[in-house]
């Protein structure tokens, strides 16, 4: 797997964002050459059209993008991929449309653009026919052979199964035997063959317990052999974008990469993050006067509602929130999470929650410190007792500051249950490992595409 903004992405989906890139870029050539003829050498290198191809190569690429065609995952079906496609291209059309009307000189050629546009929809169509075929073919698959039982190896073996982007195929997997297969003897036993016939590219190792049972030897000689030996505790961190808290040693935490909360960083983000909270002070404050309208004539009460949450290093804090629910929401229960149905939350708050419009008074946190603009979400202080004594390393979270987004909230849904906050905490620990500008940056770009689709985590 490739890693891009500290987010790791199988080399198999590289190739289609490049070969798709490469296949937009003839696409538009081919049509300019088709409409100009001998004048489209003067117009590609002399009048900027190999430029303008190149920025409608990126918008085009970035239309694909927020309809995830280059999420696999999302494309259950080859019917979904091609509604999809007719999606971006219909988006494409659009955009082109207006940047023509807006900016002239943005044109090739007359005619260019919806000549590449049909050009493009078959290639894009054509393309995605041979990347479907070119992930079946054996030749570019590995072989890969699970070493180990329990939840863990059965996590790993579901997901290498279902997620046919990652091109590993499973062909063997000792934990099938049963917990009583696992004797040094006879996961010994189990590798011996592979390596004298060359049957496997990877092997996995996911044993719970290695004391006195890991074929030490044995796996050595196929990494000799030039075969690939992997933990899959590192690998599930790649494929699933979070870190297991049940596999979480002291000692991992220690010898771990990651985890470099230097000034450096801190001091980046916290730039970063006072300018774009800035930034979008002045470009919502038209909007500010007519949501507090619409909070007034809806529901009676406050516009504003200020509720405590912990911050970095346990600092308690107000966070600020456009008001989504009746005044007295907890009077009868005391603090409790929000659900999807709550009948507490008013109509205009519904339709705030769901646009995030209620998270902007939030930027004034992010402008006074108390947030940043990318981290975990913060927890109010009456959760974070229970669910530091619930959870193991729960407090990890508080080594950065909250923010109004962050990795778990575009990765995974709301979190209102004991269950649903131990998955968040796995992400939002592979953040705090991972965490970067760069990250960030892919982050908010993540968020936006939340926001204005309503695709992804909620």
């Amino acid at each position: 797997m490739v890693r891009l903004f500290n987010v790791y992405y199988p080399a198999r989906t590289l190739v289609l964002i490049a070969g798709e890139g490469v296949v937009v870029c003839l696409s538009f050539v081919v049509a300019v050459i088709f409409q100009l003829g001998p004048d489209s050498y003067i117009a590609l290198n002399y009048e900027g059209g190999f430029l303008k191809i190149l920025g409608v190569t990126g918008l085009t690429m970035l239309c694909a993008y927020y309809f995830d065609l280059y999420d696999l995952q999302r494309l259950p079906s080859r019917g979904e991929t091609y509604f999809r496609l007719l999606m971006q291209l219909a988006t494409l059309s659009f955009v082109l449309a207006a940047l023509a009307m807006l900016f002239p000189r943005f044109l090739v050629a007359q005619g260019v653009f919806l000549v590449g546009l049909v050009i493009l929809t078959f290639a894009l169509l054509g393309w995605r026919a041979v990347y479907a075929w070119l992930l079946r073919q054996p030749l570019l698959r590995e072989r890969v052979y699970v070493l180990g039982g329990g939840e863990r190896a059965q996590r790993l073996v579901q997901a290498l199964r279902t997620r046919n982007e990652l091109g590993m195929d499973v062909i063997g997997w000792v934990g099938a035997m049963g917990n009583g297969s696992l004797t040094r003897d006879n996961l010994a036993n189990a590798l011996q063959p592979l390596r004298d016939a060359k049957a496997v590219d990877r092997v996995i190792v996911a044993l719970s317990d290695r004391r006195g049972t890991m074929p030490v030897r044995e796996l050595l000689d196929l990494r000799l052999s030039n075969v690939k030996v992997e933990e899959a505790t590192g690998l599930l961190e790649k494929i699933n974008g979070k870190i297991e808290v049940e596999e979480l040693h002291p000692s991992w935490l220690i010898f771990s990469d990651g985890f470099r909360l230097n000034g450096s960083i801190i001091f980046g983000r916290r730039v970063m993050s006072w300018l774009i909270s800035a930034a979008l002070l002045v470009l919502v404050l038209p909007l500010l006067p007519l949501i507090a309208l619409l909070i007034k004539l809806t529901s009676p009460g406050p516009v504003l509602y200020k509720q405590k949450r912990v911050g970095r290093n346990g600092h308690v804090f107000f966070c600020y929130k456009f008001r989504t629910m009746r005044p007295d929401a907890e009077a009868d229960t005391g603090p409790t999470w929000a659900g999807d149905d709550d009948p507490r939350i008013t109509k205009i708050g519904r339709i705030l929650r769901s646009t995030r419009l209620d998270e902007i008074p939030q930027l004034w946190n992010v402008f006074k410190g108390d947030m940043g603009f990318v981290g975990p979400r913060p927890e109010r202080p009456e959760f974070i007792e229970w669910l530091s004594r619930e959870i193991p390393y729960y407090n990890l979270r508080h080594l950065v500051r909250p923010g109004i987004t962050g990795w778990a909230q575009v990765s995974y849904q709301y979190g209102a249950s004991l269950e649903e906050s131990r998955e968040k905490l796995q992400y939002d620990l592979y953040y705090i490992k991972n965490i970067s500008m760069a990250f960030d940056l892919y982050i908010i770009f993540q968020t936006v595409k939340i926001v204005l689709f309503g695709r992804g985590a909620k």
